[in-house]
């Protein structure tokens, strides 16, 4: 780690950020639309019919979510090359979200529209009148809740066949987290860790809510309580230091490829070829930790395809969501710029 500190300066990080454009990367998976309701609770009027409160929309606004977040952030990063790989159904929502896609200049030639399936969409209600995350409300979440018609997957898997000799990196966006109502299936999964095993010179990578074990050979990226096999951790808990260590060289061995576990404030743990944990930028104030895991995904996966080491990665990717997480209400992006000052902190934070 002292090597990490004494060698990881602005100049290397602006080398790797330099190459970001020339990257060629795909996103596949689960594409949502992240739409904002803005209430104004000044303007409750009462329900003639029902005699029940109808809250006001003043405002509205709306960004990719899940893949989409990633294909946001390689963006703003600098990635000019990006492909999105994934299913929406034929509903304003997906008009929407390809509008919004086109906007950050990614390829939806593979993005297929389906008639049997609705676009995941979290609407996230706020009011408006409040400060900060004070102001959310209750979301509201629109998901597939039968399974995809298995042709979704035979063509998606079809397209990355075809992009995959000109990649850079796939990366890979298990959101949903019923059983064969997302992208990703144990079919395409074991079709995916296949290739990435026969193309060593494509980074493959994948994020997964509750199928992290599953993907071999693969590069993998999970939370302490994804990689522990907590789904609903409680407000305070973490995975401890030695047990987490222990559990991603464990993980790593198995999927014959490196980990990276986020653990908020304890940073990043790279298990691997070489592990090592990775401190995070210390932010003060209020954060929104929406996104983050994307953000740090979109990072640290760009760093790796631009030649990074495993712990440069890591830093990267944790430059980047410090930058998103002080973005309150939304899931935001970092530009090259931002993780400029980032890095700064962070060396300062170090010393």
């Amino acid at each position: 780690m002292k090597h990490l500190i004494d060698t990881f300066d602005a100049a290397r990080l602006r080398a790797l950020l330099s190459r970001f454009k020339k990257l060629r990367m795909a996103v596949l998976g689960d594409f949502f639309l992240d739409q904002y309701f803005e209430i104004d609770s000044a303007c409750v009027e009462t329900s003639v019919e029902t005699g029940r409160q109808a809250h006001q929309v003043t405002a509205t606004r709306h960004a990719p979510g899940a893949a989409g977040t990633v294909v946001n952030n390689l963006a703003a990063l600098g990635v000019r090359s990006l492909s999105a790989l994934g299913v929406t159904g034929e509903d304003g929502n997906g008009w929407t979200l390809r509008r919004d896609l086109e906007a950050a200049g990614c390829d939806l030639a593979h993005l297929q529209a389906d008639a049997a399936c609705v676009t995941p969409t979290y609407l996230k209600t706020r009011d408006r009148t409040l400060s900060g995350l004070e102001g959310e409300r209750d979301r509201f979440d629109i998901k597939n809740r039968t399974p995809l018609p298995e042709r979704i997957r035979k063509a998606l898997l079809a397209s990355v066949d075809l992009l995959l000799p000109a990649l850079d990196a796939l990366i890979i966006m298990d959101q949903v987290p019923e059983e064969g109502c997302g992208v990703m299936s144990q079919t395409l999964i074991d079709a995916l860790s296949e290739r990435a095993k026969h193309n060593p010179k494509t980074l493959f990578w994948a994020d997964s809510r509750r199928r992290i074990h599953r993907y071999r050979q693969i590069t993998l990226k999970a939370n302490q309580f994804e990689l522990a096999g907590v789904s609903a951790p409680l407000p305070g808990a973490s995975v401890p230091d030695e047990a987490l260590s222990h559990a991603a060289a464990m993980f790593a061995g198995r999927a014959g490829a490196p980990v990276f576990v986020t653990a908020e404030a304890r940073g990043v743990r790279v298990a691997g070829p070489l592990s090592v944990t990775v401190p995070p930028v210390r932010v003060t104030g209020p954060i929104d930790p929406t996104g983050a895991g994307d953000a740090f995904t979109a990072g640290a996966a760009a760093a790796l395809a631009a030649g990074a080491t495993h712990p440069e990665a890591a830093l990267i990717g944790n430059l980047t969501a410090s930058v998103t997480i002080r973005q309150l209400g939304t899931t935001g992006t970092a530009a090259p710029s931002d993780l400029s000052a980032a890095l700064a902190l962070w060396r300062e934070q170090q010393s």
